[in-house]
């Protein structure tokens, strides 16, 4: 092995399907060493994980890295947002976690939402207009469904919070995954004591936020020696606001990830504030913002549709005039919680691979409808040059099918990183910046890794654009139906 040029730190991503762990030289942002394990998600009536699996992932992930995870000097973890951890008096957790994509909790959503005042009292108090994936209705879910799950909480995290807890015993977060929640408020950058009245959750199960740049801890004595004690612990955050540090972003510059969830985001310097809750007005890991808006169905809804077809997920066809929106899980961006997937313009014609090409418009088709709104909100001079290409990230972004369509209907250059793992390089750029007293995107930026192939614009496709709007406009209410 190369001799690093400077001390190693170690980037975890506890996403929804697996755990990540890297090992990079925190000079030169090379990775010296990786480690990856699986966990399982319910595939019942909701989505659930045991937050003891990610615990286990993240050892056995950070056990692969061998003796470079032992001589690390920093470890900082990013984990899905949203996802509910009950724990009991000892830590335990009280029942599985409830995940971002379960949206049991829409009935709990809209009363909340109409309780504190509506989506504008929400967007100026808090930033965001709660969608069921949010923290506060899943708690609100669990108190009205599994009372005695509830009275038995003796703690309440979100998965980063959970796996840095067990690292360092301390039950911290940060300002950009507590964003996320639904009561911790943007305005105010603190806990929002009325929201946790509504929700009836007492503030001492939360964990404490900390400041940017503020350390967790340190590394306790590691079960199985996977870690080395005192090795010290960064605050963590949120797969997405891990992301932006993974990328280095600088204020304006659009990202496109395709993953299991479809997100668009760019990092602002104005508080984000959207009454309609199209753009989530989330705080980044840092001390700015990162106005968002997610899918629930990407990369796994339209790989389902491939699978329905019988065909490889690159096996598409041009042509045909067939419009599909794969919201096979419901959907958050447009808001319909209820939906199922719709097909039209299907005809004797019809090919396979249209089918498949028409699933992947549709699910890009969602979020670049919310691409404007989340660029809107940057003050005049910051959203970046003119034509500046769309970053596309997450695992669709290594698909040409995927490439394609977000050019051909965003008519907007696309630049694809060579970097991988993302959201651990961000990870690791957080407990970088710890260990050396410098802004996190800053380290990323140094380590150069937004670097990538780029591809020109072609024309947009206004055709399949008019046809998706048509078809959403058309089946509104068909698509929002309770099931």
């Amino acid at each position: 092995m190369t001799a690093p040029e400077g001390p190693l730190v170690i980037g975890v991503d506890s996403s929804t399907q697996s755990t990540k762990a890297l090992v990079v030289d925190s000079a030169t942002g090379r990775v010296v060493a990786r480690g990856q394990a699986p966990h399982t998600v319910s595939t019942g009536e909701g989505r659930e994980s045991d937050p003891e699996e990610w615990w286990q992932a993240l050892k056995t992930a950070v056990g692969l890295c061998g003796r470079p995870a032992l001589e690390a000097a920093a470890v900082s973890v990013a984990g899905q947002q949203h996802g509910l951890v009950t724990l009991d008096g000892t830590g335990k957790p009280v029942r599985p976690a409830l995940l971002w994509n379960d949206v049991r909790s829409a009935p709990q959503r809209d009363r909340l939402v109409a309780e504190l005042g509506g989506p504008k009292a929400w967007a100026e108090r808090v930033g965001s207009v709660p969608a069921p994936a949010f923290t506060v209705t899943k708690w609100a879910w669990l108190k009205d469904n599994e009372p005695d799950a509830a009275r038995s909480a003796a703690g309440v995290r979100l998965p980063h919070d959970f796996l840095t807890e067990r690292l360092t015993g301390r039950a911290t977060t940060d300002r950009g995954d507590a964003s996320g929640t639904g009561w911790w408020a943007s305005a105010t950058q603190s806990y929002d004591e009325e929201i946790l009245r509504l929700a009836e959750l007492d503030h001492t199960l939360l964990p404490q936020v900390l400041e940017p740049g503020e350390a967790a801890g340190t590394v306790r004595e590691a079960d199985g020696g996977f870690l080395t004690p005192g090795t010290l612990v960064a605050t963590g955050t949120g797969d997405n606001m891990a992301a932006a540090l993974g990328l280095g972003l600088r204020p304006g510059q659009p990202v496109l990830s395709l993953g299991t969830s479809g997100t668009v985001y760019a990092v602002s310097t104005r508080r984000p504030a959207d009454p309609s809750g199209t753009v989530s007005g989330f705080a980044d890991a840092h001390s700015g913002w990162l106005p968002l808006a997610c899918t629930l169905n990407c990369t796994l809804a339209v790989d389902r549709m491939a699978a329905l077809l019988s065909r490889d997920r690159e096996d598409v066809e041009a042509g045909g005039g067939v419009t599909a929106l794969p919201f096979l899980d419901g959907e958050r961006t447009p808001n319909l919680p209820y939906a199922t997937g719709l097909l039209a313009g299907l005809s004797h014609s019809t090919t396979g691979g249209q089918v498949l090409q028409a699933a992947y418009d549709g699910a890009v088709f969602a979020l670049l409808s919310a691409l404007e709104l989340v660029l809107n909100g940057e003050p005049e001079g910051s959203r970046g040059p003119a034509g500046e290409p769309l970053l596309l990230i997450g695992g669709g972004a290594k698909g040409v099918a995927w490439r394609e369509t977000v050019r051909r209907l965003s008519g907007r250059p696309v630049q694809v990183p060579k970097a991988q793992e993302l959201v651990a390089l961000g990870a690791a750029a957080q407990a970088a910046g710890l260990l050396l007293g410098e802004d996190p995107a800053a380290v990323a930026r140094r380590w150069n890794t937004a670097e990538g192939p780029s591809f020109d614009p072609v024309e947009r496709d206004e055709a399949a654009l008019a046809r998706l709007t048509g078809l959403l406009d058309d089946a509104d209410t068909l698509l929002n139906r309770p099931r």
